[in-house]
This record gives C-alpha cells, sequence and structure tokens, in this order.
C-alpha cells in the first residue's frame, strides 16, 4: 500500500515539475492563443468556402504565393537576429536597422511594380491579380514589421501578447471576408483582408507591447533626435555583426520560399486558378496542426536555444528531444487526413472541395516532416549555421523544382504532380533533420559570440 502510494506520489511530482517548467508552460501560452486563433479561422472556414468558391480562393493563393516569396526577404532576414544579441541595446539597434531596411525595400518594390508589374506578372503567369499588384509592397511592408515585433517579444519573453493578438486577428479577418463576401463574393476581397490582417497584426503586437510596459518599446517610439543618433552610429556595426543573415539566410528563405510559392504558381500556370484553389485550402488546413504545434514550440525554443547557447551548454539533448517530442504527438492530427482527407475536406467546406481533400492526403506527408524539423530550423541561426542552410536550400530547391516538372511530364494531371512534389519535401525535410543533430552533437563545445 505505502508503494503504491510513493509511486503515485512521485507521478504527481513529476507532474508537477512538468507543469511548473518554464519551457512547457511558455509553449503552452503560445499553443492556447495559436489553437483560439485555428479555432476561429475554423469555424469561419464553412461559411467563407461555400461563399467564395475555389476561383476566389486560387486568387488569394497567387497572390499570397508572390508575397511570400518575397516578404522573408524585405529586412534582409535581420529581424531574425532581434532575438541572439545579450545586449538589449544591440537587439535595439536591430529593431531599427529592420524597420528601415524594410521601408527602403518596400519603396522599391512599389516603384517596380507600378512600371513593370504587368510584364512581371505576366511573365509569371500571375496576370490575373494585376488590379491588386500595388498591394504587395503593402503586403511585404506589414510583414517585415510584424516579424520585428514578434520577434521582440519572443526576445522578452511576452509570449501572451502575441498569443492574444493571434486570436484577435483570426476573429478580424474571419468577420471581414465573411461579411464583405456575402455583398461581393470575389477573390479581391480576400486579398484586401488578408493586407488588412496583416496590418492590424502588426499594428496590436506594437500596441500590446506598449500596454505592458515594455521599456524598450516605448523608447523606440518616443526616443528623442539625440537618442537615434547614438542609435544609428551602431547600425552598421550590427548589420556587419550579424552579416551572415542577409549573406546566407536571406537567399536561403527567398529560395525556399520560391520553392514553396512554385507550387501554386505553377499549378494556376497548367491546370487554371481553381486548381491553385484547392491546393491553398489544403495547404491551409493542413497549416493549422502545423501552426498550432510549429510555432509554439518554435517561438519558445528558438529563445531556449539561444540561451543554452551563451552559457556554452550541450544543446544536442534539448535539440533531440523537441524533435522526437513533435514527431510523436503531429503523428495524429495528420493520419486522420491521410485517412479522411476527401471525406472531411467535403463534409466541412462543401462537395466543391472535396479534390483539395484529395490533395491533402499526399502533401500530409511532406508537412508532417515539415513540422518535426521545426526544432532543427529554430537551432541554425544560434548554431550558426547559416551558410550550411543557404548550400542545404540551393540543393533543395532544384530537387522541388524538378519534382515539378517531372510530375507535370509523367502524369499530366494535378494529383501526381501534388504527390510527387510532396515525397521530396519529406526526403528534403527529413535529410534538414538528422544533419543539424548530426552538427549539434560535433559544436557542443563551440563557444558562442552572439
Amino acid at each position: 500500500m505505502k508503494f503504491g502510494y510513493s509511486k503515485s506520489k512521485l507521478v504527481n511530482s513529476k507532474i508537477q515539475q512538468i507543469v511548473q517548467n518554464k519551457f512547457v508552460r511558455n509553449v503552452a501560452i503560445v499553443a492556447t492563443g495559436t489553437a483560439g486563433a485555428q479555432a476561429i479561422t475554423m469555424a469561419f472556414a464553412p461559411f467563407i468556402t461555400r461563399i467564395y468558391g475555389p476561383e476566389a480562393f486560387g486568387l488569394l493563393g497567387i497572390f499570397m504565393a508572390l508575397a511570400m516569396m518575397i516578404s522573408p526577404i524585405v529586412a534582409l532576414t535581420y529581424p531574425i537576429a532581434i532575438v541572439l544579441p545579450k545586449e538589449d541595446h544591440d537587439a535595439k539597434g536591430l529593431v531599427w536597422l529592420s524597420l528601415y531596411i524594410a521601408f527602403i525595400m518596400s519603396a522599391l518594390i512599389a516603384i517596380l511594380l507600378f512600371f513593370w508589374g504587368e510584364w512581371f506578372l505576366t511573365l509569371l503567369g500571375s496576370q490575373s491579380i494585376l488590379p491588386y499588384a500595388m498591394l504587395l509592397p503593402l503586403s511585404m511592408f506589414f510583414a517585415a514589421i510584424l516579424q520585428i515585433a514578434e520577434q521582440w517579444l519572443i526576445r522578452k519573453k511576452h509570449f501572451k501578447i502575441t498569443a492574444k493578438v493571434a486570436v484577435y486577428k483570426s476573429l478580424i479577418v474571419g468577420s471581414l471576408q465573411t461579411g464583405i463576401g456575402l455583398i461581393k463574393p470575389i477573390g479581391g476581397v480576400l486579398i484586401i483582408v488578408a493586407t488588412i490582417g496583416s496590418a492590424l497584426q502588426a499594428f496590436m503586437l506594437f500596441n500590446g507591447a506598449k500596454k505592458a510596459n515594455l521599456k524598450e518599446t516605448a523608447e523606440l517610439e518616443n526616443s528623442s533626435q539625440s537618442k537615434t543618433i547614438n542609435t544609428n552610429k551602431n547600425l552598421k556595426q550590427l548589420a556587419n555583426t550579424h552579416r551572415d543573415f542577409p549573406i546566407f539566410r536571406a537567399p536561403q528563405v527567398f529560395i525556399n520560399a520560391i520553392s514553396i510559392s512554385l507550387p501554386v504558381l505553377m499549378l494556376a500556370s497548367f491546370f487554371g486558378p481553381a486548381t491553385a484553389g484547392f491546393y491553398s485550402i489544403a495547404m491551409s488546413v493542413l497549416g493549422l496542426p502545423a501552426t498550432l504545434l510549429g510555432k509554439s514550440v518554435n517561438d519558445v525554443f528558438y529563445q531556449k536555444i539561444t540561451e543554452v547557447c551563451h552559457k556554452n551548454e550541450n544543446l544536442n539533448p534539448l535539440l533531440f528531444k523537441a524533435t522526437l517530442t513533435l514527431a510523436l504527438i503531429s503523428v495524429i492530427p495528420f493520419s486522420v487526413i491521410i485517412l479522411f482527407g476527401p471525406w472531411l475536406f467535403s463534409t466541412v467546406f462543401g462537395q466543391n472541395w472535396e479534390v483539395a481533400g484529395e490533395y491533402a492526403q499526399y502533401l500530409s506527408l511532406w508537412l508532417y516532416v515539415s513540422l518535426v524539423a521545426r526544432p532543427a530550423i529554430a537551432a541554425i541561426p544560434a548554431m550558426q549555421l547559416q551558410k550550411f542552410l543557404l548550400i542545404y536550400e540551393i540543393f533543395s530547391v532544384c530537387a522541388r523544382v524538378a519534382a515539378l516538372i517531372i510530375g507535370f511530364q509523367i502524369f499530366n494531371n494535378d494529383i501526381g504532380v501534388v504527390a510527387l512534389f510532396s515525397f521530396i519535401n519529406a526526403l528534403i525535410y527529413g535529410f534538414l533533420i538528422v544533419l543539424v543533430i548530426q552538427e549539434s552533437s560535433k559544436i557542443k563545445n563551440h563557444k558562442y559570440s552572439l
């Protein structure tokens, strides 16, 4: 009897330790907010998909694919470095540097689209979104501001703000898409609302940081001219210190974004906007578990692994545990999609979306492995493996493009192209996981200087 009591007490003690663990609590906070946001999105989805239809979502998919191709490099990926410096004043300088670069790059893109937008979109087979072309630089700039705000809040461990804003943004966007769609159900409405959603999310994050009395954010918004000048004196030095981001990470992110956006653009070009709509909805639904689990762990893990590197501790066990945990947890949601994809999609979104469910069955393999790779990807900046990631990305984009072209030549149908593309992507992310974990065991005694 005493043995059973001791065993029960030990189990309760272990559970209490897990619950009280800061890392677990932070993951739970982000996951709760993300889950709430995704639940709201899914609640609106059955109405929105019936209001707009595949072609409208195809236009949104093309717009988002183009925006996603360029958005990551608008600030040359300097926002990702905001979490890394030991001193807050250096992180603050990176915020300013990122803002300046994002504004200049967005303005340049706007000028290019104004004069040569029609030629560029026609070249990519995306002329259907020409009326909304000038929204692209706006969307990119808001995305950069959003990333800057998120990285600052991650650095300061204010995960509750990010979680709350995610919920508010989903509620606002879903309401606008549904309400306006009842009056004018066209793809342009989805594009405009998506742009507004990014702007509102960025504003709410900065506003939330201000209300939380974050001293650094308040100084950035209300700093005097002399303080701005002093900050600017360090911008060149900061840019040089973290030059591996624009040199290696920015091209890597750009290449990765191109390879991920290519299916939407190529499917639209080969089979029409409706096919792009099926693919976009399938990826959106599969992105629910990926966003819920992946982003939650990624945001907290990135900050945690940076601390481990600052202390020169062995990061291999932490990386391996996070990867294995995600692999076990995420099996269930993706298995459900693989088994019941077409039925689920036609039941939830309407009979017109059954094809999207077929896409989802094949895409689940890719999204599952990419989710498991989140800890490895988050560890790369702290491990200073930006150059390795660029080389890896060049190799992977060649494989992805080859998969799309070969799939089209062999199968000459959308399902075959999607299936082959998904399989190749799963192999690519699996390869990345193995390489990063192996590398983390080799550099356990490396002295980091972030």
